[in-house]
């Protein structure tokens, strides 16, 4: 019942570890200038969060509940919003620009798509880490495992459809990424949308806490 656990919480922190090297890559490449230090910022909040994120869930997928006073557990409950507001400030900021004419020539219907699909994904993440959090010292809640494999499932869509926006410009909106670019957005995305599904499975099969 367990086969899942290893190669999920494998993927999880092998994204943790993409995440850091994302935010050093933006970094590199673009400086401080810009936004490129607040992509980088969320990065490393992303790697942050995720890590307490997938601590949990190992030990949720062991079968042993976390008192609500756990310091993991607690780091993450405090952490995640920020994550959240921050990314969600970004599509903001991104919307603004947007509506102010800094795209004109861009097709419509690809930016609305971007636009819509963007504060999903941020709020399913939302929803992954926070049904967890409220999952852990609960472990044996039918209702609770089961909403929080629906968000994953969710999560992982629309990583997708981020991955694919990431690797694929909108033109008049985004500059056509290079090969060095291709790759590293492309494996993120893969990465990520992998990670979520086997994190998925990992819940689903979850054994019950004993006693």
């Amino acid at each position: 019942m367990t086969r899942w656990r290893t190669p999920a919480l494998a993927a999880l922190w092998a994204q943790v570890a993409g995440l850091v090297a994302l935010a050093a890559y933006l970094l590199w490449r673009e400086g401080f200038g810009g936004m490129s230090w607040l992509n980088g910022a969320e990065a490393l909040l992303a790697a942050l969060v995720l890590g307490l994120w997938t601590a949990v869930l190992g030990r949720f997928t062991a079968g042993r509940g976390m008192p609500p006073e756990d310091g993991t557990l607690r780091a993450l409950r405090g952490l995640f919003p920020w994550l959240t507001s921050l990314r969600l400030a970004l599509w903001f900021l991104t919307l603004v620009s947007v509506l102010g004419g800094a795209a004109p020539q861009a097709n419509p219907v690809a930016l609305t798509a971007l636009l819509t699909v963007w504060p999903a994904a941020v709020l399913a993440g939302n929803a992954v880490y926070g049904t967890l959090a409220r999952l852990a010292p609960e472990p044996a809640d039918l209702v609770r495992r089961a909403r929080l494999a629906d968000w994953l499932n969710v999560a992982a869509a629309l990583s997708l459809a981020m991955a694919v926006f990431n690797v694929v410009p909108i033109r008049g909106f985004s500059s056509v990424p290079g090969t060095a670019d291709l790759w590293v957005y492309g494996l993120s995305g893969a990465l990520d949308v992998a990670a979520t599904l086997l994190a998925r499975q990992a819940v689903l099969t979850a054994p019950f806490p004993r006693g």
